[in-house]
Order: structure tokens, then C-alpha cells, then sequence
């Protein structure tokens, strides 16, 4: 049995639809359920799901579809009253005891007439438009809505950079300013270090690694993937490096990135090195550069991190060590049996899998993923590296930083073939994430190790002891339940290298 309901505009911000869709799902009984906004990616979705009909004709990215399959008629009413339910909550909150929400930009202003900045996230077609709306206003913007063409982001941009303001986006999840969280983000060690980054999880699991190695940080400000393109040319890594170098809280900048545009790239460390601070820089996966006077150029992101603590020490950085040598590879392949040789991948953050993937390939050869060209089948016996949090696996469905449980069954059919030696996973901690990610995925692990128990399950946690979750915690709830747990993503990567290249070797 099936219902369909459209509310028309009825928006609510993605980051609440994904939390409450994964709420939605532990609803028993329930076959299928979504919450999504009619926009032509989520209706396609549904129709893929089985979910057409007039109910869903005209619909707009403004209008709310709440599309559920269940088993019986109690089941479905069940789910129905959920989302209700919860829906309801939100609109109530104000009224117990909490300030009343203001409704859009001129709302907002009235009720914090001080801000300086405006967060964006709207429908796609939207955003440009109300970004401009707070340009005008004289705030600095982050956009966390995807779907801005490249013209709208190019003409904002310029915009903002002839008035000296700041647009982080689009598609920017992660922001830190003064020791605010913004979108997905950690609680962080104040401190001299300022980070500049087109990648989301990638300036966390930097920033985590300043705050492990007792560093802190200033502000954290993304720019959105485009920005290093060729067509955005980095107005807003530019406006970025300028706004930290005239910051008296900031001695260090680090710039986070996957490689930019050649050209841009040029031109983007002549201005960072002419900003008069000591630098370090990440382009993960680019050719080897060699490092300047004022400019050090990191190969991982967990050495950005170290470089940067140094530089902001005053003192010369020296070599990191491979962290991953503190477990012994060759005993951990010794318990593996003759068929155990394929490695599987499967991680929450695009630039954390990323990284895996280039030290994987660089010591074990080819391996499938959807970050790269080839992506295999859930349970080839060849190895495989995928980012769950991709489009292809987020469409109306929840983020798996948001619901981890939506990993859970790719680690069980993985970690249970007979051909497994390795899982590799990713666990990020902080704001926006969910409340308790290694509690969810424990089971998961357990019930993989049950099926195959010599499976080497090996992780890393972007988090600190500042973050809700508690990074300790969470850290001994993996190793309960038998998780090799590494401080730094390159380490876990590196470990997993590791074991399966011994293991090959003793064919």
C-alpha cells in the first residue's frame, strides 16, 4: 500500500528533511518512505521508486512530497502520523519558550539587526536571487543550496569581491567563523591558524588534526567546489586569503583543495604567498610542487595539519611519521585466510575517500570507485572504494554523515564475502552530523566480523573532544567491536595498503 501527499509551498531546508527522512525510516513496517521537495531530481526519484500519478503533476521545488509504501494500512498510517508528528515539532518550537523564527532576509535583519552574514539555503533556483538580496545589504554569504549555475555564481562573486564582502558557495557544507559552527562542522581549539577550503570534509579532517596535535584555529571558510575552476578563477579563495592575512587572530593560512585549474592554480599560490603569513598547502592529488619560503606544500591532509602547528610554533616542521606503522601489517595479514585478498571502501566524505583512494591505488593498483572512473558492483571480488555520500546514494534519501545506518548494509554484504580482507570506513563527528554515528555502525561491524571473522575492519574518526558525539567514546565503541582505529584518515588508508599488499605478496 502506498500514499502520496503534496503540500504545496510547503519548504523546508534540506539538512531538516534529511534528518527527519532518517528518523522516518524506523518507522516498522514501512517498505519505502520519503520527505523530499518536488524539484525534478527528487521527482525522478519517486518515479524510479514505483511513485507516479496525478498527486505529482506540477509540482515545484517549493512544494513538500511525502511519498510512503508500506505493508498494510496500519503500518502506512503509522509512518503517516511520524512525519506529521514531527513536522508539527518544528512548527511548534517557537512556542515553547524559544524566540519566535523569522521568516526570510528582511526577517532575519529585524531580529539580529547586528549579523553580518547570511546563510543561504533554499531551493537551487532560488539562492542566487536571495544572495544577491543580502549583498545588497552589505552581509557576507554562504550558500549551502547546490544547483546555482556558474554564471550566477561568477556574477555574485564578482559582486562581492568589489565590495570587499565574502561568498562562501555554493554547495559549501562547512564554515567555522570565530568558533562558530556552520553546516557540517567541529568544535575546535581556538588558535593562530586560519584555513581557506573548496572541500568540506576535507577542511574538518584538517582542522581535527590541528586541534589532536594542540593547535587551534581562527576561522574556517569553504568557498564552494567551483571556485578553483577555470570558469570562478578562486574570486572567493582570493577574498579568503585577503580576509585572513588582515586578520590579527590568524599567524598561519592553510589552503584545503583538490587540484585546481593550471592557471589558477598559479595564481592562487603567488597571492597566498605574497599575503606576508607563512602558508601551507594541499591540492590532494595533484603533481608534487615544490615548497617556498613562506609557502609549504602538505601531500596529505594530516600533514597540512602538522605543518601548519609547527609554522604556527615557530618552529621548522620536520618530517610526519607514518602513523599506521604502530600496527604490525604482516601479523594482521598472517590471520587472513588464502582467498581473503580484496579490499572495499566505503566512506561518508567525498575528500576523505579521495585520499584513500590515491594512497590505495599508489601501493595496491587498480581499485573500481565512483570517485573515479569505474565503479564496481557491491560485492565484486576486485577491490572497490565508494563514497556513499554521492548523488547517485543521497536523492532523496538522507546524507550518511546525517544517517549512518545507511551504510550499515553495504558493511555487512562487503565485510561478509568470503573474498574480504579489509573494510576501510570513515566517521565524521561535529555539527550537523548524527548524534551517535559509531553507535550505529558497531552492529553493522560486529554482524560482518560474526559472518566473517577474520575481516580486518580498520577506521579513522574526524572529531575532536570538543565535538557532541565524544570522540573518545566513540572511538572505544568501534574498537568493542573489533575496529582497528587510526588517528588520521592517510594512516587508516595506509594501514589498509599495508595488509593487502602483504597479503597479495604471499600468493
Amino acid at each position: 500500500m502506498e500514499r502520496v501527499d503534496v503540500r504545496k509551498e510547503s519548504y523546508h531546508d534540506s539538512v531538516f528533511l534529511m534528518a527527519l527522512s532518517a528518523e522516518l525510516a524506523k518507522s516498522p513496517g514501512l517498505e519505502a518512505g520519503h520527505v523530499v521537495l518536488g524539484t525534478p531530481a527528487n521527482l525522478a526519484l519517486l518515479a524510479r521508486e514505483g511513485f507516479a500519478g496525478r498527486e505529482l503533476a506540477g509540482c515545484t521545488a517549493t512544494d513538500l512530497v511525502i511519498a510512503l509504501r508500506a505493508g498494510d494500512e496500519v503500518a502506512l498510517r503509522r509512518a503517516q502520523a511520524r512525519v506529521d508528528a514531527l513536522l508539527s515539532a518544528r512548527a511548534s518550537a517557537p512556542e515553547s519558550g524559544g524566540a519566535e523564527r523569522p521568516i526570510g532576509l528582511d526577517g532575519g535583519l529585524r531580529a539580529l539587526p547586528q549579523a553580518n552574514l547570511a546563510l543561504i539555503s533554499v531551493p537551487g533556483v532560488y539562492a542566487a536571487y536571495e544572495a544577491e538580496r543580502a549583498l545588497e545589504r552589505g552581509l557576507h554569504v554562504m550558500i549551502f543550496s547546490d544547483n546555482v549555475s556558474v554564471e550566477e555564481e561568477l556574477a555574485l562573486k564578482r559582486r562581492a569581491r568589489a565590495e570587499g564582502l565574502l561568498v562562501m558557495g555554493p554547495d559549501c557544507g562547512t564554515a567555522l567563523i570565530g568558533g562558530k559552527p556552520l553546516g557540517f562542522a567541529n568544535r575546535l581549539r581556538r588558535g593562530p591558524i586560519g584555513l581557506v577550503g573548496a572541500s568540506g570534509t576535507g577542511l574538518q579532517e584538517v582542522s581535527c588534526q590541528i586541534h589532536r596535535r594542540g593547535g587551534g584555529v581562527s576561522h574556517l571558510l569553504g568557498t564552494g567546489g567551483r571556485d578553483l575552476s577555470a570558469a570562478i578563477g578562486g574570486l572567493t579563495t582570493f577574498c579568503a586569503i585577503d580576509l585572513l592575512a588582515a586578520d590579527p587572530e590568524t599567524a598561519v593560512i592553510g589552503l584545503v583543495s583538490k587540484p585546481p585549474a593550471a592557471e589558477v592554480a598559479a595564481k592562487v599560490l603567488a597571492h597566498l604567498e605574497a599575503a606576508g603569513k607563512p602558508a601551507v598547502v594541499i591540492f590532494l592529488g595533484d603533481e608534487p610542487r615544490a615548497s617556498r619560503p613562506r609557502l609549504r606544500i602538505a601531500s596529505s591532509l594530516a600533514e597540512a595539519a602538522f605543518l601548519a602547528v609547527a609554522l604556527a610554533e615557530g618552529r621548522e616542521p620536520g618530517a610526519l611519521t607514518d602513523e599506521s606503522a604502530d600496527h604490525d601489517h604482516r601479523a594482521l595479514a598472517a590471520g587472513l585466510a588464502p582467498e581473503q585478498r580484496v579490499l572495499h571502501g566505503l566512506f561518508c566524505g567525498g575528500t576523505l575517500g579521495g585520499e584513500a583512494l590515491l594512497v590505495l591505488r599508489d601501493r595496491i593498483g587498480p581499485i573500481l570507485s565512483n570517485l573515479a572512473h569505474g565503479g564496481g558492483p557491491p560485492l565484486a571480488a576486485e577491490h572497490t572504494l565508494t563514497d556513499l555520500g554521492d548523488d547517485e546514494y543521497t536523492q532523496g534519501r538522507p546524507h550518511p554523515m546525517i544517517e549512518p545506518a545507511l551504510r550499515c548494509e553495504h558493511i555487512v554484504r562487503l565485510g561478509s564475502a568470503r573474498e574480504t580482507a579489509v573494510l576501510l570506513l570513515d566517521l565524521v563527528l561535529g555539527a550537523g552530523s548524527h548524534a551517535d554515528p559509531a553507535g550505529v555502525t558497531a552492529p553493522a561491524i560486529l554482524e560482518a566480523r560474526r559472518l566473517n571473522p577474520t575481516l580486518i575492519p580498520i577506521l579513522s574518526v574526524t572529531g575532536t573532544d570538543l565535538d557532541a558525539q565524544g570522540l573518545a567514546g566513540q572511538v572505544a565503541t568501534l574498537r568493542d567491536a573489533g575496529a582497528l582505529v587510526l588517528p588520521s584518515n592517510v594512516a587508516a588508508a595506509s594501514l589498509a595498503a599495508r595488509v593487502i599488499a602483504h597479503q597479495e605478496g604471499r600468493r
